[in-house]
Parts: structure tokens; C-alpha cells; sequence
């Protein structure tokens, strides 16, 4: 008759044999569950496509030409490399990245965060070097029902919104004509150097501002950026209406939110709920904001941005909404671990007991 024992290598090899046994039943046990906010993500992912989809209706409906080797998904939010508003050098990569909807999904996971509800105000200052993510942006602010305050710099840095006819502005007015977004921009400065269109030719500059007047938005354009700043600080304000701002976004490389180029590398992409920069070359409204302690989200390093959410660096083809981590979690189906727990415990046990009674029947007879 058999009986278990930890000395018996048959005992040994049946131990393991169930071990494993019950480790690949757990391992296929494994079920998915719906993270927090699924319904808020999705809806804020599905409305980014939307709103993407949109403008690439538009613009081949004008028959506007679209580099298939720089927008392989020909979603027409890739500009061209060069042109009279291009502002900056450009990472094409980080441009491509910020096309995947489910960036939108991660800004709502941001809001919930920074604990932002209905109707709660945040300011926003972008340009045209990311369209993408400022309709990223839009979309996690609409599906949350937040009150945006958006002033921006229309120069745009390689591949972002760099057709002189058909600026973030232009974006901007299309998408709420076609009522997708109800958000424009309060005001909108030049960018580029000094914020003051600095490095573009004469024609640049009048393009730009003939884009700003066509949208019917206030330019800003003082004689420095220093008071291009403080001009961007007050328009904030008056479009407050002396209420409290909630979360201030900064979406590009934009002189007046950033103040210094440098400055928008000294702080990591992302969430902070304060800012500790003191000795910085010039506080742009970013800075003054976080002084006057409203969280700050910096998005600049865009690919950065995304990896921390585990989403891909320039995906071919766009990830479908709902796809990604934040959406859905793996977990341990907990019934099925402790029924194997048990199983594996009872055994061991079981081997340990008859070991324990054979040594002591043997110290038995050794005593007889």
C-alpha cells in the first residue's frame, strides 16, 4: 500500500505533478475587468477619433494633397515640414504618437486624478505643434463636462498644424461648426520666437495673423513676450470671471506658457500637483499659474507621456479606441487560487502527517 511521505520519491513527483497541474489551471484562470472610469475613457477616445475623422473628411473633401510617408494613416493632422508658419524644429515620432485616441482616455484617468468634476475651470495653453493632443485634450475636457479656457500661439512646429491656410485655429472653428467641440481659444498670439512670430519671414507673420482674424479670435501681440505673458495672464482672468482655476495644461513648447525653451525640459511630461521651479530664467503662465498653487499637466515630451501609459511610439495603424491597460485590467480569478491553495496545502499536509506517524510508530518499537 502507498503511503505518502517527503522521503519517497513518489510522493515527491506527485507533489509536483499537482503542482503544476494547479498552477497552469490558475494561470488559465485569469479573467479581465473593466479599470475605473471605462465609460469616461471610452466615450473621451471615441470622440478624439470623431473629431480626427472630421477634420480628414474635410480635408480630402479639398482635395488638400497628404504625405502618405509622413501620415501612413492619412488622418491629415500631419503637416508639412516646412512652411511660412513653421516655428521650430519637429520630432516626427512624437507628432505620429500623438494621434492614438486613447491618449484622450489617459487625460480623463489625469482629471480623475487631479480630482476635476462638472463644470470645475482649467486653463489651456497650446499651439499648433500638436493638434492631435489638443484634441486630446478637448475630449477627455468635454466627456468631463469641464469649463476650458484655451489661449493659443497658431506658428507650429514641423509636421504640426503648418498649413498657412488651415491653422489650429482653422482646426479649432471646424470642429466646433460641426459641434463636436463648443470650446474656441479666448485669445491667440503668434508664437514662435518671443512669441512674436521672431524667425518667420514678413509673409509668415501676416498669414498667421490673417488665420487669427478669419477665426474672429483676439490677437495678442505686445511689443515683448514679457508682456505678451502678462498680457495671456490677464485675458485668463477675465475669461475666469473670478473663479478659482482647477488645473492649468500646457500642451506644446509655446514661449508664453513656458517662458524659456529650457524651462519645459527642467519639468517631467505630466501631472503635478505643484511646481517647485524658483530659479528659472522667466516664469511663463504656466509658472505664474503654479504660483499661485493650480496643479499643473505639461505636455510636451509627448512619446514620454504615452509610454508612461504603455501606449505605442508612432502606431501603424491607430490603435482602435478602448485598446491599452487603462481600460481593462488582468486579475487572478481569486475563487479558483484558493480552491488550488487549498488543494496544494492539504496535500503537503497530508505527506507531513504520515511522515510524523511513521516516525513516531518507529520510536514506538525503538522504546518495546
Amino acid at each position: 500500500m502507498f503511503v505518502p511521505s517527503a522521503k519517497s520519491s513518489l510522493s515527491l513527483l506527485v507533489l509536483l505533478i499537482v503542482s503544476i497541474l494547479l498552477f497552469i489551471w490558475v494561470e488559465n484562470s485569469r479573467v479581465y475587468v473593466s479599470e475605473k472610469y471605462f465609460e469616461e475613457k471610452m466615450a473621451a477616445a471615441n470622440l478624439m477619433q470623431k473629431a480626427m475623422n472630421t477634420i480628414k473628411e474635410h480635408r480630402l473633401s479639398q482635395d488638400v494633397f497628404i504625405d502618405e510617408v509622413n501620415d501612413p494613416n492619412l488622418t491629415g493632422l500631419i503637416g508639412e515640414k516646412q512652411s511660412l508658419i513653421v516655428t521650430d524644429r519637429g520630432n516626427l515620432t512624437a507628432k505620429l504618437t500623438s494621434l492614438n485616441p486613447n491618449l484622450a482616455a489617459a487625460l480623463v484617468d489625469i482629471f480623475k486624478k487631479a480630482k476635476l468634476q462638472k463644470g470645475d475651470k482649467v486653463a489651456m495653453s497650446c499651439t499648433g505643434s500638436f493638434p492631435a493632443m489638443n484634441i486630446a485634450v478637448m475630449s477627455a475636457a468635454k466627456i468631463m463636462e469641464l469649463d476650458l479656457v484655451i489661449i493659443s500661439s497658431v506658428g507650429a512646429s514641423m509636421f504640426g498644424a503648418t498649413d498657412p491656410d488651415f491653422t489650429w485655429l482653422d482646426m479649432e472653428s471646424l470642429l466646433n461648426d460641426k459641434n463636436i467641440f463648443e470650446y474656441r481659444s479666448y485669445a491667440a498670439s503668434l508664437g514662435g520666437g518671443r512669441d512674436l512670430g521672431r524667425g518667420l519671414n514678413v509673409l509668415g507673420r501676416e498669414k498667421i495673423i490673417e488665420a487669427i482674424e478669419r477665426n474672429n479670435i483676439t490677437l495678442v501681440h505686445e511689443e515683448t513676450l514679457e508682456q505678451n505673458i502678462s498680457k495671456k495672464m490677464e485675458f485668463f482672468e477675465d475669461a475666469a470671471q473670478g473663479k478659482p482655476y482647477d488645473l492649468y495644461i500646457n500642451v506644446g513648447g509655446g514661449l508664453s506658457s513656458l517662458g524659456n525653451s529650457i524651462n519645459g525640459r527642467l519639468l517631467k511630461p505630466g501631472f503635478h500637483k505643484y511646481v517647485n521651479l524658483k530659479n528659472i530664467p522667466l516664469k511663463g503662465t504656466m509658472f505664474l499659474m503654479a504660483d499661485k498653487k493650480i496643479p499643473v499637466l505639461h505636455l510636451l515630451d509627448i512619446s514620454r507621456f504615452a509610454r508612461t501609459y504603455d501606449l505605442p511610439d508612432a502606431p501603424d495603424p491607430l490603435p482602435e479606441p478602448g485598446t491599452g491597460n487603462m481600460f481593462k485590467d488582468e486579475i487572478y480569478n481569486v475563487t479558483i487560487a484558493s480552491i488550488a491553495l487549498a488543494i496544494l496545502v492539504i496535500l503537503v499536509l497530508l505527506v507531513i502527517f504520515f511522515d510524523h506517524k511513521q516516525l513516531k510508530l518507529r520510536h514506538d518499537e525503538i522504546e518495546i
